[in-house]
């Protein structure tokens, strides 16, 4: 992700910030648990685009899962912000790791 990537994420946190009124430790802890929640609303687009709940059918569709994905996402961007203001650069190093391992176990081409 670019940097204009993590300057939005970092407005956003202070935009947070500005208008939180709870304690750090507990802002830090409500930001990483909105993750779960972003996440439950992914699986409950997937069940609406796929019609697997009698009661509700298509309710969604898989643009919808997508948003929902981009949702976790910047959650997530957001509380890795939150509890790391160098958070893009904790970010890269860790995904470089995992797909340097990851690449490296696949062989060459991957």
């Amino acid at each position: 992700m670019d940097s204009a990537t993590w300057t939005t994420i970092k407005r956003l946190v202070e935009w947070l910030d500005a208008n939180d009124t709870n304690p750090p430790e507990l802002t830090r802890l409500l930001r990483v648990l909105k993750i779960q929640e972003e996440a439950g609303e992914v699986a409950e687009a997937i069940h609406g685009a796929m019609g697997s709940n009698p009661r509700k059918g298509a309710s969604h569709t898989w643009t919808d899962v997508e948003k929902e994905l981009c949702d976790v996402i910047l959650t997530s961007m957001v509380s890795l912000a939150t509890i790391n203001p160098d958070a893009q650069k904790v970010f890269e190093y860790h995904l470089n790791r995992v797909a340097e391992r990851s690449l490296e176990a696949a062989g060459p081409g991957a």
